[in-house]
């Protein structure tokens, strides 16, 4: 499918914003992000303050960006994967702790922020050529915003079509259920000092999986 073209202004402006989404992600490491700088952040992008107030409002959006890459990320590998109820919901938690393993603050930094929030953000809307360069191939699917609910909501109706929901299990408590391990067994494997993350996230999910 041809792509429209994009003005050279809209491209280079996408490119700064995904440089410094980048030069934060590298920095992070086993930090929790507010002990990131602002100014390393734009130094290592190349980047000024006063260009990057212009592409962010403030340091803490590119959590949300990180959150709008990855989600969007991982829903396009469960299209292309065929993946559907629990092996969906799997392969998105199996992610997190690969994540937490090469970035071991990023978690904790999104637990704390979302924790301030007190609600679950929306996610930024990315242009016509960022999702170009972040998703080629997959711009449909990367231009739409995408929801942790709907897709928990999606992959437990699978489940229960399937059969492999547990009987008695409602699905609007087994979506709850996804959103209390998503974070919640992250903080558990903190707790147990263990690396193994994926085994906690593997412990709750056999609660409600037939």
């Amino acid at each position: 499918m041809n792509q429209p073209h994009i003005p050279l202004r809209e491209l280079k402006k996408a490119k700064t914003r995904i440089a410094l989404y980048e030069a934060a992600m590298s920095l992070i490491g086993d930090r929790v992000f507010r002990e990131v700088m602002l100014d390393d952040i734009c130094r290592m992008a190349e980047v000024s303050r006063v260009t990057y107030f212009n592409l962010f409002r403030k340091k803490e959006d590119l959590l949300l960006y990180f959150m709008r890459i990855w989600l969007t990320g991982r829903i396009i590998d469960i299209q292309e994967q065929q993946l559907r109820g629990f092996e969906a919901v799997r392969h998105l938690y199996r992610h997190i702790a690969e994540q937490s393993r090469e970035k071991a603050g990023i978690m904790p930094s999104l637990i704390a922020f979302l924790s301030e929030m007190k609600m679950h953000p929306c996610m930024p809307e990315l242009s016509q050529a960022e999702v170009q360069l972040l998703f080629p191939g997959h711009e449909e699917l990367g231009a739409e915003s995408p929801d942790m609910f709907a897709l928990f909501e999606r992959c437990m109706s699978e489940a229960a079509q399937d059969g492999t929901l547990k009987p008695g299990v409602p699905i609007p408590e087994a979506i709850q259920f996804l959103f209390m391990v998503f974070y919640g067994a992250f903080l558990t494997s903190q707790l147990y000092a263990s690396d193994d993350i994926g085994f906690f996230y593997e412990a709750q999910l056999k609660l409600i999986e037939n």
